[in-house]
């Protein structure tokens, strides 16, 4: 149940709360209740006449639901209301700090160098049967590219890595964060440099599926040489490291 604050001495009242009231501050509480207690209305443009309906029935778009529990808060707000939803993830904060340092820009550019030589190297060799040599190269690289992997976990501060990726693969939470939310950030004071009537729209390539992406592999390719350079000196880097 929720339960209302005080706001001149901050403590919690133990007193049964039957409707929630403008101006008041509540804890606790959970969605189900919310949507007992609140009094939803429409109107429907007759004059004064107005339809109140509460519950189940209160499918409305425009209502911005913001949780720090995925899977306790906004999975039941998207499926079961269709209300806009916005997680409070801290997560994302320490990732955006991280990835604004060099060691981890190296990291993210190695890789990415890494891979396109593996995707040139085989280009290259062609669509028979690789010889052994042929098989060797590749193994290197993708021995490279699982050390840098490890080295961008590590920067990361934690054993597991990004709560967003399993390696290089989106995590569940990451797929769960995609299918029910619509915004998330690190605090809820992010939306305070936005007005209340922003719009957001799509970053280009949100979402796409691999064929989607046009002309893409051609404007990040590297030529060959340089690649393997490039994956000879972080061969060496990582050397150093381990």
């Amino acid at each position: 149940p929720f339960r209302e604050v005080n706001r001149d001495t901050n403590r919690v009242r133990f007193q049964r709360v039957d409707r929630l009231e403008k101006g008041k501050v509540y804890t606790e509480g959970c969605l189900q209740e919310l949507t007992r207690l609140m009094d939803w209305t429409a109107f429907n443009g007759e004059q004064d006449r107005a339809t109140k309906y509460m519950g189940p029935l209160s499918m409305n778009s425009n209502v911005l639901y913001i949780g720090d529990s995925l899977f306790a808060d906004l999975v039941d707000a998207k499926r079961e209301f269709g209300w806009i939803t916005a997680a409070v993830t801290p997560e994302v904060g320490f990732e955006l700090d991280a990835q604004e340092k060099n060691d981890f820009i190296l990291v993210e550019r190695t890789i990415e160098f890494l891979l396109n030589a593996l995707r040139l190297a085989q280009n290259e060799m062609g669509a028979t049967v690789h010889n052994e040599e042929d098989s060797m190269v590749l193994d290197k690289l993708e021995n490279l590219v699982s050390k840098w992997r490890d080295r961008e976990t590590a920067l990361l501060g934690n054993p597991f890595g990004s709560v967003f990726r399993a390696r290089y693969q989106p995590s569940l939470f990451a797929h769960s964060l995609r299918r029910y939310c619509d915004l998330y950030m690190n605090s809820v004071a992010s939306l305070r440099l936005y007005s209340p009537q922003h719009r957001f729209y799509p970053e280009p390539g949100f979402r796409l599926l691999a064929h989607e992406i046009s002309n893409r592999g051609a404007k990040n390719a590297l030529d060959l040489k340089g690649a393997l350079e490039a994956s000879t000196n972080a061969d060496k880097e990582v050397g150093n490291m381990y």
